[in-house]
């Protein structure tokens, strides 16, 4: 695995249960601001061999951003499930469920 992609993959298993992180910060956290679509990729594909909790990234303006219904369903139920509130729109208010990593590795 690549460096960034380690990293990446270690700051999305440390979001704690009820938290959230949206791509783009996880992206600066590992050490390439740029790269938000690059965790997207990450994401959908090491998610179930890693067992992250892919249901605890969001998008910037705290959305979900699965396009498929079950898919948007399933991330909203599992967060739901954690204690954190999402509304009708599917978003999640990142002022009071943002996560900060205590570890970051360019930013």
């Amino acid at each position: 695995m690549k460096p960034f992609t380690e990293r990446v993959v270690r700051l999305i298993r440390g979001i704690p249960e009820g938290r959230v992180m949206t791509y783009g910060q996880i992206a600066r956290h590992a050490g390439n601001p740029r790269a938000a679509r690059q965790v997207v990729r990450i994401l959908h594909a090491m998610s179930e061999r890693h067992g992250l909790p892919w249901h605890r990234v969001v998008n910037a303006r705290g959305e979900v951003a699965i396009p498929d219904a079950a898919g948007r369903e399933e991330q909203i139920g599992l967060l739901r499930h954690e204690g954190v509130e999402v509304d009708e729109a599917g978003r999640v208010d990142l002022a009071r469920y943002l996560h900060e990593p205590e570890w970051t590795d360019g930013g």
